[in-house]
């Protein structure tokens, strides 16, 4: 049985061992509890379409350049994984962590922006009812934030902050861009020719 010790061991490490830039993860996504995954699945997949690779203590390292880890970090009920977790994150090569919290006290991805600065957290509320935790940081304690369930959204704005030293991502961004364009123009274009009754039933 894994405990809570084990992981922070592990993160800490991790840190200690100055790996290679090109083996460390870019992008950390945590959530307070496997039922967030749902939500926070978006968020690989966003990733996934980027050309980005899940890294796992399981099989050989991805070949891809970029990137990603997850961990289930719970701010309320494992909150010394949660300090270890945003400590260690500069050390282990993390520019950006996406959060994702639900309930009305969805603490985790703004604890993790205080103690993982500078390292810069996109806060994912899971439900409605998350969004004011999560937005609530006072000034000088910033966070980013989407709007409840966006974890698709919050990927593509981890990417985004990776695009600024990183050529490659920003190509692939453009790319995907350009096929979310080429998706509308599509579908104009059939509901012009086909009109409404025929687009419905195409």
């Amino acid at each position: 049985m894994t405990t809570v010790q084990d992981l922070i061991d592990r993160l800490e490490a991790e840190a200690a061992a100055d790996a290679d830039r090109t083996t460390t993860p870019d992008v950390g996504i945590i959530m307070g509890s496997d039922s967030d995954l749902p939500v926070m699945e978006d968020a690989y997949d966003a990733l996934d379409d980027l050309g980005f690779a899940e890294q796992t203590d399981f099989g050989d390292p991805p070949d891809a350049r970029f990137t990603y880890e997850s961990y289930v970090v719970s701010a309320h009920r494992t909150p010394e994984l949660m300090y270890a977790y945003g400590e260690t994150a500069t050390e282990r090569g993390l520019d950006v962590i996406l959060a994702g919290a639900g309930g009305k006290s969805a603490d985790l991805p703004n604890m993790t922006a205080s103690i993982a600065y500078p390292v810069p957290v996109i806060g994912v509320p899971v439900q409605e009812k998350s969004v004011d935790s999560v937005i609530g940081m006072p000034t000088g304690a910033p966070i980013v934030a989407v709007d409840a369930g966006k974890s698709y959204n919050a990927a593509l704005s981890a990417a985004q902050v990776l695009a600024r030293e990183h050529d490659a991502v920003a190509e692939r961004l453009v790319d995907l861009h350009d096929e979310q364009k080429a998706g509308v123009a599509d579908v104009s274009a059939d509901l012009h020719d086909l009109g409404v009754d025929g687009f419905r039933e195409r």
